[in-house]
């Protein structure tokens, strides 16, 4: 694994279940100092996306303040409230990424994505378009409402904007090139009846077929997923490990990819590692790191890489 002192830049993707919960007088709770403090601080994020950030609206927004403190000076922003009551969020290294835009979208989302364009300090007058979001869980036909809005991020692509997003999908990725299959919903173990509506959909025949809507459209509009790119431009098979089923949750199917990244097709190329950084005990989803070449990132929001081409969905 490479290190931060290495000339890379580190973008990780974190849902901490509940916001690390509440401890007896109510500040953040041990969950929450051990993901910030003794997980994600060393590994000095230079974006973090999260999800569940339950309580970091609360109080003025102190808790997204103190994980600004906690992470060593990056600038938090938080998505506006939903229906699902726990807030998507985003932070930035400000030194790195000067932010220039902060966009707050409501309409058309369970949980509203936390939607930032910055600049690449390297690369004055650049724009690169982050997003975190984490997709309604309960919902196939609302994912896809919300892949939709997400395709709209995707279109700035086309005006010359980098794209840098992570979410909680809450569904499958493509299976094809994937280490881990969709799961088999005739299979006994699984029983949990509202997470096989929540993640499915009805086949002509009456049989449950896997949501996978969001990543035939973020792929379908050319973008990439990174944990992709790594296992199969760099060997590195374990990038698709499982992020989420890790927990004690039981009739679901198991571990199954369902936190992802996405990049342009160009920032892509710049990937060098893709980990999944274990969390057991701490939150039911691990957290995904994903590590570019800082030169890779110079060169390719200056329009000297070729644009990846996109992923072919067949096998």
């Amino acid at each position: 694994m490479l290190t931060y002192g290495d000339d890379t830049l580190r973008f990780v993707g974190c849902n901490l279940e509940h916001d690390g919960g509440l401890g007896p007088d109510g500040t953040p709770g041990e969950r929450w100092h051990i993901m910030h403090k003794e997980i994600l601080a060393p590994l000095r994020p230079d974006g973090l996306f999260r999800q569940e950030a339950t309580h970091s609206r609360e109080e003025g927004h102190d808790r997204l303040h103190a994980a600004e403190r906690a992470l060593g000076g990056m600038r938090g922003f938080i998505g506006q409230p939903g229906v699902g009551k726990n807030p998507t969020a985003l932070l930035v290294r400000p030194e790195t990424f000067p932010v220039v835009r902060e966009y707050r979208p409501e309409k058309g989302w369970r949980t509203p994505p936390t939607n930032i364009v910055t600049e690449y300090v390297g690369v004055p007058g650049s724009r690169i378009v982050m997003v975190s979001w984490h997709g309604a869980f309960n919902s196939p036909r609302a994912r896809e409402r919300e892949a939709d809005e997400l395709a709209a991020l995707a279109d700035k692509t086309k005006q010359g904007m980098a794209f840098i997003g992570f979410g909680d999908c809450n569904e499958y990725p493509v299976p094809v090139g994937e280490t881990v299959p969709l799961p088999n919903w005739t299979d006994p173990d699984i029983t949990d009846l509202p997470h096989i509506m929540h993640r499915t959909n009805q086949a002509p025949d009456g049989s449950r077929i896997s949501c996978t809507y969001l990543d035939e459209t973020l792929l379908g509009c050319g973008l990439h997923d990174p944990a992709r790119y790594a296992a199969h431009h760099l060997g590195q098979k374990h990038a698709l490990d499982p992020t989420a089923g890790h927990a004690s949750t039981s009739g679901q199917g198991g571990g199954r990819r369902i936190d992802r990244c996405y990049l342009d097709p160009r920032l892509v190329r710049a990937v060098v590692d893709v980990e999944v950084i274990d969390t057991t005990g701490v939150s039911d989803h691990h957290a995904l790191q994903v590590d570019l070449s800082r030169r890779g990132v110079e060169e390719a929001l200056r329009g000297n890489i070729d644009p990846l081409p996109p992923v072919a969905l067949t096998a």
